[in-house]
């Protein structure tokens, strides 16, 4: 189990999509939306980890047609994304979860987590990779395992991004004094989201 922990957490805290748009999020909105949207994240990898021990993530795999087909889907909602997030850049709005469409906001953000890790078929492949070699796939309880060692997994990349995030809303604090930040941080995101989609489907 610690080396399992200890693999999860290096793997977590490696440079990729999750973590790079979580610290940029925070960033532009706040620790406390970055929070909401790394739940949606790790919601994400429970959802992955379920396919893992039912054995739908192998037959994703051995299916071409289904794993282009999960990238197009990935990639044009993070494209939807980030076009959003241009146009509100180009507006100049930034996001408020202190208004009266607070509850609305978080939830919003919180499915963007969700779908973002759902519809990327490499985090699916990633753990359908990962997790059996922990596992002794001949036991009666292997499925139970695997469902276990993801949702360990989940948790600690939850105090993980949510770390992440509270680091970035203190950075935000400092700079948010800057002249047009807002914007600057809108058109980041934008370009971020972007470039991971372009990512989904070339690499």
């Amino acid at each position: 189990m610690i080396y399992f922990l200890t693999a999860s957490i290096l793997l977590t805290l490696a440079p990729g999509p999750d973590i790079l748009y979580l610290l940029t999020k925070s960033l532009a909105d706040g620790a406390k939306p970055g929070i909401i949207l790394a739940c949606g994240l790790v919601s994400g990898i429970v959802f992955h980890t379920t396919l893992v021990m039912v054995g739908v993530a192998a037959l994703i795999k051995s299916s071409a047609t289904a794993l282009l087909l999960l990238k197009i889907f990935g990639a044009a909602y993070l494209l939807f994304l980030a076009f959003g997030a241009f146009k509100s850049a180009r507006a100049g709005k930034k996001l408020s979860l202190s208004k009266s469409g607070a509850k609305s906001s978080m939830s919003a953000l919180y499915k963007r987590g969700v779908l973002m890790n759902v519809l990327n078929p490499k985090v699916l492949l990633f753990f359908l990779a990962f997790l059996p070699q922990f596992v002794d796939l001949s036991s009666d309880g292997a499925s139970l395992r695997i469902l276990f060692l993801g949702v360990v997994f989940a948790a600690q990349a939850l105090i993980i991004f949510s770390i992440v995030a509270m680091f970035a809303g203190r950075v935000r604090n400092l700079i948010l004094r800057k002249k047009n930040i807002g914007q600057i941080l809108n058109f980041v995101e934008a370009l971020v989201l972007a470039l991971i989609a372009v990512g989904l489907i070339l690499f």
